[in-house]
């Protein structure tokens, strides 16, 4: 569990630790994404949670977007998300990041790491 803090409020966050060799194969396939949740200056309510628990639920590797009016920093803010959804920051470039988490659904194809 990685601890991270904000606005000096403690926070644990991610699903479990994964490996720079996991790491790498996840940066690979995050290449081809676009990002399909945009955050912005309302920062991260409920709802923004929410969407993206039902997006890693739906895919596992989700690449996101913190707009530049969003007045939290894109690593801090993307380490909060991972710790309320229970995922994986993957990497941060910029205001774009990646978050993985494995799915829990029956039947799906889970991404091989």
């Amino acid at each position: 569990m990685q601890k991270f803090s904000l606005n000096n409020t403690q926070y644990i966050g991610g699903g479990f630790m994964i490996t720079s060799k996991q790491r790498s194969i996840l940066r690979g396939l995050g290449n081809a994404l676009n990002p399909i949740v945009q955050i912005g200056k309302d920062g991260l309510s409920e709802n923004a949670v929410a969407g993206v628990d039902l997006v890693l639920e739906a895919r596992e590797l989700v690449k996101i977007k913190v707009l530049k009016n969003c007045e939290t920093e894109p690593k801090e803010l993307l380490h909060l998300l991972a710790g309320k959804t229970g995922s994986d920051v993957v990497q941060v470039i910029g205001n774009i990041g990646l978050l993985y988490r494995k799915s829990s659904k029956k039947g799906f194809q889970h991404i091989q790491l």
